[in-house]
């Protein structure tokens, strides 16, 4: 997979985790839009976070005020840093990039994004 993750695991609910990704260097002056999406079981993958182009980040309602979404031009990465967190969180994760024009303001479908992670797996427990 040309991104990796890595940072998942079981957690307590309340508590935090931060997710790494890190991007080839190769690819990652192609990327226009990164994102961190996830899937639970049963469900489709939805984001919860993205970079758009002119910098800023969006969230999905559901982990606004609890997760930030980071990059790093220099390390070529993207981190979600993510706290609160609760039992709806426990999902798999995947780092996520988009090429093509950058005058488009990056979407949240999943089907928009050519570049991905394997995933990895945060669970919350209570």
């Amino acid at each position: 997979a040309p991104l990796v993750e890595s940072g998942g695991g079981s957690v307590q609910a309340g508590g935090p985790v931060r997710l790494p990704c890190v991007a080839p260097q190769s690819t990652y002056s192609m990327y226009i839009c990164m994102s961190w999406f996830r899937q639970a079981p049963g469900k489709e993958r939805e984001a919860v976070a993205t970079i758009q182009t002119d910098g800023s980040a969006t969230y999905a309602d559901s982990v606004k005020g609890r997760f930030t979404i980071s990059k790093d031009h220099a390390k070529k990465t993207l981190d979600l840093q993510m706290n609160s967190l609760n039992l709806d969180d426990t999902a798999m994760y995947y780092c996520a990039a988009k090429v093509g024009d950058s005058r488009v303001r990056c979407g949240t479908g999943y089907w928009e994004y050519n570049y991905w992670g394997q995933g990895t797996q945060v669970t919350v427990s209570s």
